[in-house]
């Protein structure tokens, strides 16, 4: 028993199909640029992972109120409660540095080629950034004690 009209027709309707197919055109005015990084085509040869070398000489500074220690280029400053002390590499035998025994001070001293020993010590206000700053001497250190030319003092 079926009350009211016929149900509609489900067979092809108006608007549907298959699509038309468009003939190829040529794209209209001059090539654009391509903007990003040129791609590097599947398969070739990629760039090494990790961080580049730097491109300029390594610094490092760590600094508290009242006392701070400068590592770059030019030597070693180290400022204590308001005097400065600066040694240019020539002048430098050595440079030691390490966490203190307790809380969360780094320790910096230069050795003179004299003979004298100047240190500075800057605390860190938690000891993940006495940590840091343990990772980051190390390398600015290492670079410029063993800088080819430099005079060997011992």
């Amino acid at each position: 028993m079926t009350y009211g009209p016929p149900p509609p027709s489900y067979g092809p309707q108006p608007g549907f199909g298959p699509p038309i197919p468009v003939p190829a055109q040529p794209p209209y005015g001059p090539p654009q640029p391509s903007y990003g990084p040129p791609q590097v085509p599947y398969g070739a040869p990629q760039p090494p992972y990790g961080p580049p070398p730097p491109a300029v000489d390594p610094e490092f500074v760590a600094h508290d109120r009242h006392n701070s220690v400068i590592v770059d280029g030019s030597g070693v400053a180290l400022e204590i409660q308001g005097h400065a002390l600066e040694f240019p590499w020539a002048q430098i035998a050595t440079v030691h540095y390490a966490p203190a025994p307790y809380g969360t001070v780094l320790m910096v001293a230069v050795a003179h080629a004299g003979g004298m020993l100047y240190e500075c010590r800057v605390t860190a206000r938690r000891k993940t950034v006495l940590r840091e700053w343990l990772e980051e001497i190390a390398p600015v250190v290492h670079f410029y004690l063993t800088l080819p030319g430099r005079p060997q003092t011992y």
